[in-house]
């Protein structure tokens, strides 16, 4: 998948440690994961059929990312929904539809395993996440809630 000067795939095993260097450019306070114990995550991530995790390359550079989990529903004719997490564009890259068109490729995918709607949540509060979100075609028609093990990020 192309569009432009950015390709998108879908991440493999040896995709990892790039993916954990991009990862950095999300929450950069965590500390990154041995590449032993994100191969395995990355192997029990895919045990959810449709589940994936995009990559847009530039230039052979990793420079956005998201992952979708297809989740297995017994409501809405036992139709699956898609999660979308993880979106995360590289700050020297940022502004360019980039983040757009990972979500539109991981919108897709749903749609092809059936998914009968996509969700995201976003801890952000800054009007520019929110209106990204919206000009990806995401809504604002639910409440989420969480509960947390580790602290919400500042």
């Amino acid at each position: 998948m192309g569009k432009g000067d950015l390709t998108i795939k879908c991440a493999t095993e040896s995709d990892v440690p790039r993916l954990l260097t991009l990862y950095e450019h999300l929450v950069p306070e965590d500390a990154r994961p041995d590449d032993a114990s994100a191969i395995e995550a990355f192997v029990q991530f895919h045990k959810y059929p449709g589940s994936a995790i995009f990559l847009g390359e530039v230039s052979g550079a990793l420079v956005v990312s998201c992952a979708l989990v297809v989740v297995p529903n017994l409501t809405r004719r036992t139709r699956p929904y898609g999660l979308i997490e993880n979106v995360v564009t590289h700050r020297d890259h940022r502004q360019r539809g980039y983040g757009l068109q990972v979500l539109d490729a991981a919108t897709n995918a749903a749609w092809s395993f059936d998914c009968y709607k996509v969700m995201l949540l976003t801890g952000s509060k800054d009007k520019g996440t929110l209106n990204f979100y919206a000009r990806a075609g995401f809504e604002q028609s639910k409440t989420g809630f969480e509960k947390r093990r580790i602290p919400v990020r500042s």
